[in-house]
């Protein structure tokens, strides 16, 4: 049941922006769940990767991430994992941390033939589709560390993206949202490279941030337009004061939407310069994602680096290109999806 291509039924891939494996150094796997949508995603690293984080979300569903604050002596990870299934999907760790264990990969801890791989797990809720019981957990992780190679990623409804949705603020009103999913893109700028890798479980609309249009997300009961969902909180506003009456919530509760983001890059960089990378990436993410940073949103950017060049560069044009690249993948990522049954996606459109 692991996949790392698209399913059978599914249409061909995107034509390539590039893929988070660009960077070097770095192999990525999925596992797929046929029996429900969802399912994990694996990056693993030829040597330990430098890395930092940016945790802007409300209710991110994560583990060990605390270790990427700069004041943590530990500067390097071995692994990261996406997974569906919310907080009780965190469990897919233990499968990443099995498979390195296994391949002595991790710190040395002073013990002999013992080494602790650090592997940073984050996790979205996809729960209401299909059967809640279905849930990866550590021997899907395993499997997806297994099937992990260094090729153009998969993108789409694969991996931890599968259950992945957008667009989901006015579902309780008879609004339906549409499929997320997992997109990649990279730039190559001389020696430099930098990529960025995705799983798009947004609360708001997905935009084509060139254009300014929306791609996915809310739709109008008819499902013949979007609904513009910050128009409509504006209209609710507006109805709220106007009227001093009560209106429908929006489903914008804890831990149901969120947007996990993997940056990467080859230029040689301190914990502290990803923290910022990550953080000047994340601005990316704002122009793809409208609302972004809700009040239920857990959204995290991780960002690491595989060392391969030692340009001096400063972080200003990284992170702005990084901002680019990430905007990229997300809209790949829904141009890329496949419907699910009450879930359209944009190629159906």
């Amino acid at each position: 049941m692991s996949s790392a291509a698209p399913r059978a039924g599914q249409a061909p891939p995107l034509p390539s922006a590039g893929s988070f494996t660009d960077i070097g150094g770095v192999r990525v796997g999925h596992f797929t769940d046929p029996r429900r949508p969802t399912g994990c995603t694996v990056i693993l690293f030829d040597k330990p990767a430098t890395a930092g984080a940016d945790y802007d979300g409300a209710a991110p569903a994560e583990s060990l991430g605390v270790l990427l604050q700069p004041v943590s002596p530990l500067d390097r990870i071995h692994g990261i994992v996406f997974a569906g299934g919310g907080p009780m999907g965190l469990g897919v760790s233990a499968g990443v941390v099995r498979f390195l264990d296994e391949h002595n990969i991790g710190y040395d801890w002073g013990v002999p033939n013992v080494r602790v791989p650090i592997v940073v797990g984050a996790a979205i809720d996809d729960l209401t589709l299909g059967d809640a019981r279905i849930r990866v957990g550590p021997d899907e992780a395993y499997r997806a560390c297994q099937s992990a190679t260094a090729s153009a990623v998969a993108e789409g409804s694969v991996g931890a993206g599968t259950g992945a949705t957008v667009g989901k603020m006015f579902v309780g009103r008879g609004m339906r949202g549409m499929k997320g999913g997992v997109g990649t893109a990279s730039v190559r700028l001389g020696e430099i490279v930098i990529a960025a890798l995705v799983v798009v479980n947004a609360a708001g609309d997905i935009v084509d941030w060139r254009r300014g249009t929306i791609v996915a997300g809310a739709r109008t009961a008819d499902g013949r337009d979007f609904v513009h969902s910050v128009d409509q909180l504006r209209r609710d506003l507006d109805t709220r004061r106007a009227a001093n009456a009560s209106i429908n919530p929006v489903n914008d509760d804890a831990l149901r939407a969120t947007t996990l983001a993997a940056i990467g890059t080859n230029v040689e960089l301190t914990k502290t310069q990803l923290t910022k990378l990550a953080m000047m990436a994340n601005t990316g993410a704002a122009r793809a994602i409208s609302p972004y940073h809700t009040q239920g949103d857990g959204d995290q950017v991780l960002a690491v680096s595989t060392g391969g060049s030692s340009a001096d560069v400063s972080l200003t044009p990284l992170g702005a290109i990084a901002a680019e690249v990430l905007s990229e993948a997300i809209v790949r990522a829904v141009r890329a999806a496949t419907s699910v049954p009450g879930w359209t996606a944009v190629r159906d459109l």
